[in-house]
């Protein structure tokens, strides 16, 4: 499979040039690309590069019977493997699959001392014990989180150049429309990228075939895999209570109310026993969590209700896998999802942002119809984000701008199928510019 370009990339090189770094645990779920980047980049930049995959070759677990310094597992790498040479200042030691040995992290602080030798770690997160990673390694490494391709990925596996994105990106900022041409081949390519999701192996498969064969038995191999992970590391009742969540997510974005309820997942179900279960999921990278806010205001952190939210996979692709199967034939053929529709286009939107670094907010009042989908900010000031699947006015948002009570919210941003505009303090933009909504709000004066 050709290796397809990852914003990864930039920031190993930067990490590699960085004067004091130390080693590197990429976390991320199965299949999100992790080993490919590391190798990719590997092979480009150090002369040697040693790779031990705990889950292929668990007789390496025993690199440190001896101790966990550098030299003491660097000896025992040569006697499991005479051939493995290492040299200073420019060897990589890439330990892959931490989650089957994670007793590993504590060589981290010892291979940060020394300094020698680079160190990346990566696994699966769904397996790591990371609890246990990040109190063996505390102050002797840097995490990063992949994630599966975003848009601008996706665009860039298309052929497309960094010229074309800063494109796209000038007319969000100049607020000016596109041309027909550009918003009927970026709307075709958008609702591409919603059918494949951001799966490295599945998007490669579509760019090479320009084809979706093969696209839907991929995405329902990886939710049975998911699946399989959750048999492998959970155990007991917990076990049967992820899978239920997981399940039920599609189920709970189709409803008018998308607020995730728990009682709804099993006879009896309360949040204070599945709370574990949301979380392992989140922190294995398959679902993200929006919380309902307390009042539209700044500051957001601290100001939401941690037993409101509403759940979205991580990868939109794993919602199209989980639909019944005339509902995936009719998006594919004809783009439309009917009821799921909407649940669709606020799942990708809540992909895009948190892969951008955004958290996840949402609020609704419960007195009354005001609902907004999403909030982020400026320096000064709270935007919401509206995601519309069909026309129509929007209500809610009208009302946090033009109320005295939100004296935060002075304009919002609407997401649609249509073009950009901006009326009524209301900026819309065509739902596959939402991968720039970080950026724009980043440097928005």
């Amino acid at each position: 499979m050709k290796y397809l370009k990852r914003k990864i990339d930039t920031y190993l090189v930067e990490w590699k040039e960085s004067v004091n770094k130390k080693p590197l645990i990429v976390k991320g779920a199965r299949q999100v690309g992790k080993t490919e980047a590391i190798l990719n980049f590997a092979t480009k930049h150090y002369e040697k590069v040693v790779k031990i995959n705990f889950a292929e070759e668990p007789h390496y677990k025993a690199i440190v019977q001896d101790g966990y310094s550098a030299d003491a597992i660097l000896k025992n790498i040569t006697i499991l493997n005479p051939k493995v040479h290492f040299e200073e200042g420019n060897t990589l030691i890439f330990f892959d699959e931490v989650q089957e040995f994670p007793d590993i992290a504590t060589s981290l602080k010892f291979f940060r001392i020394d300094g020698r030798y680079d160190v990346i770690c990566s696994g699966s997160l769904l397996g790591i014990h990371y609890h246990q990673i990040e109190h063996n390694s505390v102050g002797y490494k840097e995490d990063y989180n992949m994630y599966s391709m975003d848009f601008e990925e996706f665009l860039w596996a298309k052929g497309y150049s960094d010229a074309t994105i800063d494109g796209l990106y000038q007319h969000v900022v100049e607020r000016s429309p596109f041309s027909a041409l550009e918003h009927k081949v970026f709307m075709s390519l958008f609702q591409d990228y919603c059918i494949t999701g951001g799966m490295p192996e599945i998007v490669s498969q579509y760019v090479e075939h320009e084809t979706f064969e093969g696209v839907l038995e991929m995405q329902q191999q990886l939710v049975l895999d998911y699946k399989e992970d959750v048999r492998k590391y959970v155990h007991g009742i917990e076990q049967t209570r992820i899978i239920n969540v997981f399940n039920r997510i599609p189920i709970q974005l189709a409803q008018d109310n998308k607020k995730f309820q728990i009682s709804k997942v099993a006879s009896g179900a309360k949040n204070k026993d599945y709370w574990g279960c949301i979380e392992l999921l989140q922190d294995a990278g398959i679902v993200n969590i929006c919380y309902c806010m307390n009042f539209p205001e700044l500051p957001i952190k601290g100001n939401y209700d941690d037993s409101k939210y509403k759940l979205y996979y991580a990868d939109t692709g794993l919602l199209v896998a989980q639909l019944d199967e005339e509902s995936q034939v009719d998006f594919r053929e004809n783009q439309n999802m009917g009821t799921y529709k909407g649940a669709l286009y606020e799942n990708i939107v809540a992909e895009a942002l948190r892969k951008s670094g955004a958290e996840l907010f949402y609020y609704k009042r419960q007195d009354s119809t005001l609902e907004e989908d999403f909030f982020m900010r400026t320096r000064w000031s709270l935007v919401p984000i509206e995601v519309k699947a069909r026309k129509g006015q929007s209500q809610s948002m009208r009302t946090l701008i033009g109320s005295d009570k939100y004296a935060d919210i002075s304009w919002g941003i609407k997401l649609t199928s249509g073009n950009v505009g901006f009326a009524n303090q209301i900026l819309t933009l065509p739902y596959f510019c939402s991968f720039l909504l970080s950026r724009y709000l980043k440097n928005f004066e």
